[in-house]
């Protein structure tokens, strides 16, 4: 087992901050998810941050609906989002309360619970791959849509938590456009809004924004 740094929760007062300042101050930081068969840790390697209604990339852009509802809550919030018919995806959400900003948990270091993790990735080919790109986290940790809503920053038990870590130096974060957004990594990349550590395996491969073909 993997000693760990702070486990001091993070505060309500954490994500009641603008996404841009949340967004790459969660790396390193420690995600817990407590599961029937034990707890599976996790240290976040890349996030993306998607700002609302001022983001045409965010759920949250046409305003309010039955599938976002969370996002407009209180920030500390998950917000997990069902796509392309096959796969979660886990975001955190932040900023005050009506401004539906989140931050999308795009990847993460497995420190404990691997083996409980394995059984649910059973085509990682290693651990490195567990948890690498949006999906494959929400898979690892168990995570769907019966988590949308938990408060991370509840007093208490709660099936999600986020605890302090240690953040990644400002020197060892990058940034970039993010994957597969229309607009991001075009000209003068519009929307540099992905966050990862530097030189760490577990990052996601970039992928560009592929427009849909209409079928003839």
């Amino acid at each position: 087992m993997i000693a760990l740094p702070d486990r001091t929760p993070l505060t309500r007062e954490f994500f009641d901050r603008p996404v841009l300042e949340v967004a790459p101050d969660l790396l390193g930081r420690i995600l817990v998810r407590t599961t029937p068969d034990g707890p599976i840790t996790l240290r976040l390697t890349e996030v993306e941050a998607y700002d609302g209604p001022n983001d045409p990339g965010s759920h949250a852009y046409r305003g309010r609906t039955a599938r976002n509802g969370v996002m407009f809550g209180p920030p500390g919030h998950v917000y997990v989002y069902f796509t392309y018919g096959m796969w979660f995806c886990m975001n955190l959400v932040c900023g005050p309360e009506g401004t539906a900003s989140a931050v999308l948990l795009r990847a993460g270091e497995v420190l404990e619970g691997a083996e409980l993790a394995r059984k649910r990735r059973l085509s990682a080919r290693n651990d490195k791959e567990l948890a690498k790109g949006p999906a494959r986290l929400a898979t690892a940790l168990d995570v769907n849509r019966a988590l949308d809503g938990t408060d991370a920053c509840a007093s208490g038990e709660t099936p999600l938590r986020v605890l302090s870590g240690t953040p990644v130096a400002s020197d060892q974060v990058r940034s970039g456009p993010r994957t597969g957004v229309a607009g991001d990594g075009g000209n003068g990349d519009v929307h540099p809004w992905r966050f990862w550590t530097a030189n760490n395996p577990t990052v996601s491969p970039y992928r560009a924004h592929v427009p849909r073909r209409r079928s003839s």
